[in-house]
């Protein structure tokens, strides 16, 4: 049974992550379109396979995952021996460290800027609110402090987690991507940083859901 990818087709949306997963795992999936214009993921039917209404979510031969990082790593798990690995070797309990590591530094370190930054300029529009550019200001001089970090880290070693790119990587692309989108060049400002996010997001398993959104490859 093929694999249903439950979300949107936007190639910003955390759906657009674990399209680029599945992509690079070279795992063929079937997007099913939740339209959340009209709440539809909070129906009852949605809510069965994810009791916090939201997306995205898969259906894997019956097997229901939502938490767009979680099924990312199921998927990496899975099809270990498939695609491109994602994940440390599973007996290198140091490399195993050093990963966690980096996707921790992912979550709490390089997406609270990033959402607030969104909330600003993407959400309080839509909500009928005006942008505060004290708070925008404020979150750049905080993102663009962390990412002065990630440089030093990357000109030591070619990935977040060592030489070996990982999932800790793929996790920073669609929020990379949407700070142009915003205006802000601070994934370009930075050399390493530059250098390793070009590098991640011209894959063409993420290319080509950046160009042409979330796709059904089954």
């Amino acid at each position: 049974m093929v694999l249903k990818l439950y979300g949107l087709a936007g190639h910003r949306s955390p759906s657009a992550l674990v399209a680029m997963v599945l992509n690079e795992k070279k795992v063929p999936f079937e997007l099913v379109l939740v339209d959340i214009t009209t709440g539809e993921q909070k129906t009852p039917e949605h809510r069965a396979r994810n009791p916090f209404g939201q997306v995205p979510y898969i259906d894997d031969d019956g097997f229901i995952l939502y938490e767009s990082r979680a099924i990312c790593r199921y998927i990496s798990m899975k099809y270990r021996e498939q695609g491109t690995p994602l994940l440390p070797p599973a007996d290198d309990i140091k490399a195993i460290a050093l990963f966690e590591q980096a996707v921790s530094v992912e979550a709490m370190t390089f997406i609270p800027p990033l959402a607030g930054l969104m909330d600003e300029v993407l959400y309080k529009p839509r909500r009928g609110l005006t942008p505060d550019q004290a708070k925008y200001d404020e979150h750049i001089a905080t993102l663009s402090a962390k990412l002065d970090v990630y440089d030093e880290i990357l000109g030591k070693q070619k990935y977040l987690a060592g030489d070996e790119m990982t999932l800790a990587d793929l996790f920073h692309v669609t929020g990379g991507s949407v700070l142009g989108r915003i205006g802000s060049d601070l994934m370009t400002q930075k050399p390493n940083v530059a250098r390793w996010f070009t590098e991640i997001s011209s894959r063409e398993s993420c290319a080509q859901v950046l160009k042409n959104g979330v796709k059904s490859t089954a």
